[in-house]
């Protein structure tokens, strides 16, 4: 159900809304990380600029930081990415990938 619903919003954004709660709580509820990274960077490398899953996708990359303690390369890399898109045109990516990627470098002890 999760891999299905996002897979249908990242073709055809009338269905974001309901992706963006599938993301969330996936994020937050569910107890395998690389699976919830996995969707993380699926819906932060493939949704179009201004889809508010991609501030989204960086927000629960903070979850997971929270959740799990440590992320991988890509996951790290592309949560820095969306916040500075996001710090460069909000438009592009949403501010929430920002607080995200504060997350990240909260609970993991970066910079």
């Amino acid at each position: 159900m999760v891999v299905e619903t996002l897979e249908r919003a990242l073709g055809n954004r009338v269905f974001e809304p309901e992706a963006a709660s599938v993301l969330v709580g996936t994020a937050l509820n569910d107890d395998e990380q690389t699976f919830v990274e996995r969707w993380c960077v699926e819906v932060g490398t493939r949704a179009v600029s201004g889809s508010p899953l991609l501030g989204l996708a960086g927000l629960c990359l903070g979850h997971t930081a929270r959740r799990f303690g440590c992320l991988s390369d890509e996951a790290l890399a592309l949560a820095a990415s969306l916040a500075a898109r996001a710090e460069a045109d909000p438009t592009d990516v949403d501010t929430r990938a920002i607080a995200g990627f504060d997350d990240v470098r909260d609970f993991l002890h970066l910079w």
